[in-house]
Parts: C-alpha cells; structure tokens; sequence
C-alpha cells in the first residue's frame, strides 16, 4: 500500500479530518490533502515522525523502503536528487507493472539500484568535492 493511501486510511480510522491532522502536526492542510492524493511526499522525515506521533502509530507504518530512499537522496543530495530518486522508483515499479517476478526479487533489484543510484552521487560528490 501506497503512502498516501496509507495516510488516509489510518487518518479517517482515527476519525480526524485534514484540517484536525493538519493542526496536530503543523503540517498545511493543503499539503495533507497533496500528501493523500499522492501529488507530493513529505520531504523531510520530520513530517513522517509528526504525522506518526498525531496518529497514534509507529513512524514505519508510514515509511516503506522506497520512501526512506527518496528521503536519504533528499537529505544527502538536495531536491534535485529527489527527484532523481523518485523517478527512478516510478520508472522501476512500471517496469514490473503487470508482471510476473516475485515480490522478493523485485524488492532485491529495487534495494540493489537505490543503493548503486547513492553510491554513484556519493562518487560524484567525492570527485568534485
């Protein structure tokens, strides 16, 4: 299950609505409604820590490996690298769409690609730094 789907399943079983989870957290009630309409992620992990501790539930509920790689490109490399990092698990998941590896395989590509994506920044990092 998705990010946003997972937000808004727990947020409306908690009976709370955007605006009410938005003045919990201090997050907008506009990036919630984004947050759950899958438009945008959370680009600091202290939104995920905030959203957790409103709900009432552990901060990995929310996360999922592919988040906290979005995050660590984010937190390591800036927004571009976020991007970056984004895309490429989009451009991944729809590669697999429709087909017929099994879910452990692909969590092992994925896991073996985020790292070789951060591996390569770091190397980049490193030349020019």
């Amino acid at each position: 299950m998705e990010f946003s789907e997972k937000l808004r399943n727990i947020r409306t079983a908690k009976n709370l609505s955007q605006e009410e989870l938005a003045e919990q957290t201090g997050i907008s009630r506009r990036s919630i409604q984004n947050y759950e309409s899958g438009r945008l992620l959370p680009k600091k992990r202290s939104a995920y820590t905030a959203l957790a501790e409103a709900l009432g539930i552990e901060e990995e509920v929310l996360l999922n490996r592919d988040i906290d790689f979005v995050l660590r490109a984010n937190e390591q490399y800036g927004g571009d690298a976020m991007r970056q990092a984004m895309d490429l698990v989009a451009d991944v998941k729809a590669l697999w769409a429709g087909g017929e590896m099994e879910e452990e395989d692909m969590d092992e590509i994925m896991r073996a690609l985020q790292e070789a994506y951060l591996e390569a920044k770091e190397r980049k990092n490193a030349a020019h730094g």
